[in-house]
């Protein structure tokens, strides 16, 4: 095992071979540095319990200074945040996310935005018009520098001691909640962030990945290895939900249970149409 030597980098908490069995199953190993800020990615779980207690109140300021350090995409910088705290507000939120409740409960409740508004204001106001927002790869740019800022603030946050968990569900009801959060046209709701500290009464584990030999390839996209990965994967999987006496199907009949049919009602499965009432055009 490779150890890091960058100065103030010095590795704590459990070993990184530990860490590494949790995330992939007992069966595999990967020869990988050791280094403080690899073993808290690796420590990441999905928190859904959270402790009544207050965040600092300078959360909000710290983590999205951890998000605007993260690349942008020709530093367009084509994404907002959120912050929503106040009980009735995130009670209304959660109602519209699938009406899941730890986004109640969490004390943070942030709504990540692909904002290309902001660019078309400035320009406008150089007396300029911006073609190039219209187009699909704008809009796919936006959402990629949202998700790069927010996973800056999820291990931002981790590294406080805090539990995070992404919130997919708000793009069920985008319209609704983009009328909520009054967004201007060009503004679209990608994800929420529930932030907290964990419940100290409701356990959360790390979830096992595919093994490296299904997503790493070298030189060339390779699917020989890709079948007996996902068996790999499936035991793994099951062993993790049985060990939580959680009765769920083989992440194989999972992607089928999950992607064969969707559910039109759900706006996430009508986002096109939904984009375009929103201001985007997407040629």
């Amino acid at each position: 095992m490779h150890t890091g030597s960058t100065p103030g980098a010095a590795a704590t908490g459990p070993a990184v071979a530990e860490l590494l069995a949790e995330r992939y199953g007992p069966g595999l190993a990967y020869d990988i540095i050791d280094h403080a800020v690899i073993r808290q990615m690796l420590r990441h779980r999905s928190v859904r319990a959270f402790q009544p207690k207050a965040v600092p109140p300078n959360l909000p300021e710290t983590l999205v200074a951890a998000a605007q350090s993260a690349s942008s995409s020709s530093n367009l910088q084509v994404w907002s945040v959120v912050a929503v705290q106040d009980p009735d507000h995130k009670d209304h939120l959660a109602g519209m996310a699938d009406d899941q409740d730890f986004v109640r409960q969490a004390p943070l409740f942030l709504v990540w935005l692909a904002d290309l508004s902001r660019s078309r204001r400035l320009a406008q106001q150089q007396g300029e018009d911006l073609e190039g927002t219209d187009y699909l790869e704008s809009m796919l740019m936006a959402a990629v520098d949202t998700a790069l800022a927010a996973q800056n603030a999820a291990l931002a946050a981790e590294s406080l001691g805090l539990g995070v968990v992404y919130v997919g569900a708000v793009r069920n009801h985008v319209s609704r909640i983009a009328q909520d959060l009054r967004l201007p046209p060009y503004v679209f709701p990608v994800f929420g962030m529930a932030i907290g500290y964990p419940s100290e009464t409701v356990a959360t584990h790390i979830r096992p990945r595919l093994p490296q030999t299904a997503v790493l390839h070298h030189e060339h996209y390779d699917t020989e290895p890709q079948a007996q990965a996902a068996g790999i994967y499936d035991e793994a999987l099951d062993a993790f939900w049985k060990k939580q006496s959680i009765d769920h199907p083989l992440w194989t009949r999972h992607i089928v249970n999950r992607l064969a049919a969707v559910d039109p009602r759900k706006g996430r499965y009508q986002l096109s149409r939904i984009l375009r009432e929103l201001g985007f055009p997407l040629r």
